[in-house]
């Protein structure tokens, strides 16, 4: 389905929203680079899973030139999109095929890990959130942004008619593929709260986990860290060094 949409996805995303998905996007970078000082020598690596047409890859990258930045996504036409934006921006960013619940990356790989409007769309989430877990750095910080489902109250309501009758006539219209602009605010609806997408975070290992609602609700941004101390099965016990354990705190 995203394969098939790819051509009119940036375009149906900026009308759809408004816009706002351009500010949302940069809080999320912001907040994925907020621990740099901390990140200790080397590069400050950061893996944007379901990267898609490579959008939040991208503002990482414009926010960070001296940054590794990689997108993945399993959805080989979403990336030659995303591949054509990279070539105009003249930015270095790696982008591969690989699926979120099982990435080919190894142990604390990478110091920040984002996924926008992507994890509503895996399978299973919570083996996506494992993932993530599994290939962040000690401390090294994760990013999502979700589309909560719409709560209750005017802007609620609003927001669900939107969502459910204007968004798929519109999304059709200009996609040619009416079924997959239905499908999205259904999986919207059918998604985690808020709070329980904070719970799941926390069973996948993730600590200090915090969301902030954005634009009345419409968009939410989790943001956690990977402990800061290793397993005692892969260190032995012993400490990290100050720079590991100083890594990626949450504000």
């Amino acid at each position: 389905m995203f394969s098939e949409i790819a051509p009119t996805y940036d375009l149906l995303n900026t009308v759809l929203s408004l816009g706002i998905d351009a500010r949302w996007r940069a809080q999320a970078a912001g907040a994925a680079l907020d621990t740099r000082a901390a990140a200790g020598p080397g590069a400050f690596a950061v893996l944007d899973v379901a990267t898609g047409t490579g959008k939040l890859a991208l503002t990482i990258k414009r926010l960070c030139r001296a940054c590794r930045v990689v997108g993945v996504d399993f959805a080989e036409p979403m990336l030659e999109v995303a591949r054509r934006a990279v070539e105009r921006s003249k930015l270095d960013v790696e982008l591969e095929v690989a699926d979120g619940t099982a990435l080919p990356y190894e142990d604390a790989s990478f110091d920040a890990v984002t996924i926008a409007y992507g994890l509503r769309n895996f399978a299973d989430p919570a083996a996506g959130l494992r993932e993530f877990t599994r290939v962040l750095k000690p401390g090294g910080r994760l990013v999502v942004l979700e589309f909560p489902p719409p709560g209750p109250g005017l802007m609620g309501r609003a927001f669900s008619l939107y969502f459910t009758r204007v968004l798929p006539r519109l999304g059709g219209l200009v996609s040619g593929r009416r079924s997959a602009y239905a499908y999205l605010p259904a999986s919207v609806i059918s998604f985690m709260t808020p709070d329980e997408l904070a719970a799941q975070m926390t069973a996948a290992g993730l600590e200090g986990v915090s969301y902030r609602l954005q634009t009345f609700g419409i968009s939410a941004m989790h943001v956690a860290h990977a402990p800061r101390t290793e397993p005692a099965a892969l260190t032995g016990g012993a400490p990290l060094t100050a720079a590991a354990q100083a890594a990626g705190g949450v504000r």
